[in-house]
């Protein structure tokens, strides 16, 4: 239950925050808070308001942010080992996101060697 509010939540969130019309508006606040600068007297209050404002609002969206992002790969991660799956790429590329940097940078390095193989092959017949 908690899951799904809060994957709901930061869907929202993270879709609003990437509208032009939120970008204006922190704008707006940024320059409301310049604006009366003179009004305070540039204070260490006037100046404590916008950093924790937008220390609180950064921390915050680092963990909403990085909760879609996540989502987004495993879904992304899903769709491609279903396609692998079903088609005639080779199964041992399902999961290999769970291996480590230097093995899946083997597997890449692999790839790459086998697409210029069939690249000289194909060049050959050409």
């Amino acid at each position: 239950m908690f899951e799904r509010v809060f994957t709901r939540i930061a869907n929202r969130v993270a879709y609003a925050a990437g509208l032009p019309l939120t970008f204006l508006g922190c704008c707006l606040i940024v320059l409301a808070w310049a604006v009366s600068g003179p009004v305070f007297g540039f204070s260490d209050t006037w100046q404590l308001v916008i950093n924790t404002g937008t220390t609180i609002i950064t921390f915050l969206m680092v963990f909403l942010i990085q909760n879609t992002q996540n989502r987004d790969g495993a879904a992304m991660q899903a769709k491609l080992d279903e396609l692998i799956r079903v088609g005639k790429a080779q199964n041992y590329f399902i999961g290999i996101e769970h291996l480590t940097e230097t093995e899946v940078e083997d597997i890449r390095r692999k790839c790459e060697e086998a697409a210029k193989r069939h690249d000289a092959k194909a060049g050959a017949k050409a």
